[in-house]
């Protein structure tokens, strides 16, 4: 099972996060709502989906137990609710439901996604939290962004993965949290205007083994080099509240390779990366430059780092 929620985490590559964007200011409560909003249709549409299309006997078969399928269904609910209040909240502003794809062939990467999805919706509502303005609608963001951690938690839990391996999240930013809705969306409504860009995707695999260990071992980033070839590039790691600066080595014509930070590696007062950790790659080197969306290359990989 561990095995293959890395192996799906490495395909969730196309989205960054990083430092508030400067476009952060330009936007009003009902874009950061509606933002929330395409997020909620994109959980409610996955389970709705999933549990269509996946009955109880293959989450049993899958080695998940019947009161696992009944809580899936609890949390279909939860995001159905979500949508509904954010759509009542917009009233006529409220944007219209995208058409989505997943690319889930059994009910094991179902659950697999499942983790990833809840996590980078955790984030995303903390990243979002200090644009907002109205102290109501912060009230409301919050309470799904509890309720969505908890839904992570459990997931996380039924995987035999820490359910919550460290102190604090980490927020994304919006470009960053857009490009991974991006990959799922097959078409938005007519008339819907996105203030939002994706980065370049960014393919994150083990170098060796199918495991991302703090310490130990490196990461290999596919196809990464592009058209721009920089002297010097880093991979940003990001866990919780903390940023991990390492200098990458070319491993073949497009690839790059950075060793997985840990606890010799980490500075004073951090710790090691735990459990859903992201990555960019950047010119920055976190001394004189830190990372941001002007010098970012291509990101985000997902590291599912548990040992």
């Amino acid at each position: 099972m561990r095995r293959s929620i890395s192996l799906l985490a490495a395909c969730l590559v196309s989205f960054g996060l990083a430092a508030p964007l400067d476009q952060d200011s330009k936007l009003g409560d009902v874009d950061i709502l509606n933002y929330a909003l395409t997020l909620e249709f994109l959980e409610s549409k996955f389970y709705s989906e999933g549990l269509s299309n996946f009955t109880e006997a293959n989450f049993l078969d899958a080695g998940f137990s019947k009161e696992f399928y009944k809580n899936l269904k609890g949390i279909s609910q939860d995001e159905k609710d979500h949508v509904a209040f954010l759509s009542t909240a917009l009233g006529d502003k409220a944007i219209k439901e995208p058409s989505f794809a997943f690319p889930v062939k059994d009910a094991a990467s179902f659950v697999g996604l499942s983790s990833v999805l809840e996590g980078v919706g955790v984030s995303a509502y903390l990243g979002a939290a200090p644009a907002i303005t109205n102290k109501d609608y912060l009230t409301a963001a919050g309470s799904i962004l509890t309720v969505e951690a908890r839904h992570a938690s459990y997931i996380r839990a039924a995987l035999k993965q820490k359910p919550f391996p460290a102190a604090f999240d980490t927020p994304l930013g919006f470009n960053q949290v857009f490009s991974l809705a991006a990959q799922f969306v097959t078409g938005f409504a007519e008339g819907t205007k996105v203030p939002f860009k994706p980065f370049p995707k960014l393919t994150a695999v083990p170098s060796s083994g199918d495991k991302f260990c703090a310490g130990k071992g490196s990461v290999t980033f596919k196809d990464a080099q592009g058209e721009n070839k920089p002297d010097k590039v880093y991979a940003v790691f990001y866990s919780g509240l903390e940023t991990y600066y390492v200098q990458v080595t070319n491993s073949g014509d497009k690839d790059y390779t950075a060793s997985i930070p840990g606890p010799d590696f980490a500075t004073k007062g951090q710790s090691a990366p735990k459990g859903q950790t992201y990555v960019v790659l950047s010119t920055a080197d976190g001394k004189d430059t830190k990372a941001n969306d002007e010098n970012i290359i291509a990101g985000v990989g997902i590291l599912e780092i548990g040992c």
